[in-house]
């Protein structure tokens, strides 16, 4: 046998033997760890959203203080990086500070339900701001304005003319903001031109995660969240319609890519199955949410269970770093094992 022969014979035995260590019947590969507690002390809402900034730390608003705290995902140390933001109003169990996405190092911040004709300061609005210091911002786009006078299209009851503005994403030079109420997903340019991307019936959209050109997002499904509304879907810019990818979890509030285009979807739990349910907009029972991976045939494997009502996550390498409205960052290592690279 020829070097050239040896060398291939070599490598396709390397190959055999790495696929029986993974994926063997004798040998398991390992699993995601147990959650461990990484910070606490925040003050969180049924909204509380993530990102990761540019210097690699986490960032997670706490809607009810009108605050931004970045946390160090290795020490845990929590600091303030910016505060003053409209905070949530008394009696709505949703509102506030929603979340936050950065922009060529720029943080911007999502608020909602904050309007003055809902009991908000005179100078507030339900929208996104621009974070030009600790104490300083600029509102860019009201959201709740442009809801107010572009009413939904589709055919579904709503109480709230100022929509639920959930979740900020950026893409390409702007961003995108689900409206949980509403049910759609919107795109504002930073120079606080707004459009509708996509209309959808009572799905209830929450989070989001970009690839390429395609928008993945999380829905909710309308009151009582059964598990089988909780989806996974995607849709492109001009679709009038999203493709499922994944069910099965109930009140679906965030999706997130790993390693590999590994696709992660967080479950706030189950909601009361009984009716009078609790309002739109309440957290799910305590301890019963969980963290899943979403599978090519459409299906959901649960890798952390009895999280305690978790409101967003974010991916670290291949760690998930789950902010929950406890005030909360919990992480779980080890989440992205092969295969990779599932066909979306």
């Amino acid at each position: 046998m020829n070097r050239k022969n040896l060398l291939l014979v070599s490598i396709l035995c390397c190959v055999i033997i790495l696929g029986v260590i993974i994926f063997g019947s004798g040998i398991a590969v390992a699993a995601p760890s147990s959650p461990t507690l990484v910070a606490s002390g925040l003050e969180g809402s049924t909204g509380a959203g993530s990102a990761v900034g540019p210097d690699g730390a986490l960032y997670v608003t706490q809607a009810k203080a009108g605050v931004i705290s970045r946390v160090d995902p290795k020490s845990g140390a929590v600091s303030t990086f910016a505060s003053g933001l409209p905070q949530a109003i008394d009696g709505f169990p949703i509102g506030g500070v929603m979340d936050v996405a950065f922009i060529d190092g720029t943080a911007y911040a999502l608020t909602t339900l904050v309007s003055p004709a809902l009991g908000g300061n005179p100078s507030d609005i339900a929208g996104i701001y621009r974070v030009d210091g600790t104490n300083s911002f600029t509102p860019i786009a009201d959201l709740g304005q442009f809801s107010l006078d572009h009413p939904p299209t589709a055919d579904f009851d709503y109480f709230v003319p100022f929509g639920v503005q959930y979740t900020l994403e950026t893409f390409r030079d702007g961003f995108l903001v689900t409206d949980g109420h509403l049910n759609r997903v919107l795109y504002v340019t930073l120079d606080g031109e707004i459009e509708v991307v996509i209309q959808f019936g009572n799905t209830v959209p929450t989070g989001l995660a970009i690839h390429g050109n395609r928008i993945y997002m999380a829905e909710a499904g309308p009151v009582p969240h059964a598990a089988e509304d909780g989806k996974v879907v995607v849709f492109t810019p001009g679709s009038s319609s999203a493709t499922e990818v994944g069910s099965g979890a109930p009140l679906l509030v965030d999706v997130e890519f790993g390693r590999g285009r590994t696709l992660f979807a967080l479950s706030q739990g189950s909601f009361p199955s009984e009716e009078p349910y609790p309002d739109p907009g309440s957290a799910a029972l305590p301890d019963t949410g969980s963290l899943v991976r979403v599978n090519d045939n459409g299906t959901f494997t649960f890798l952390a269970e009895e999280l305690n009502q978790p409101t967003s996550f974010e991916i670290v390498q291949n760690s998930a770093y789950v902010v929950t409205l406890a005030g909360e960052v919990w992480k779980i290592g080890n989440i992205a094992n092969p295969p990779f690279g599932l066909s979306r």
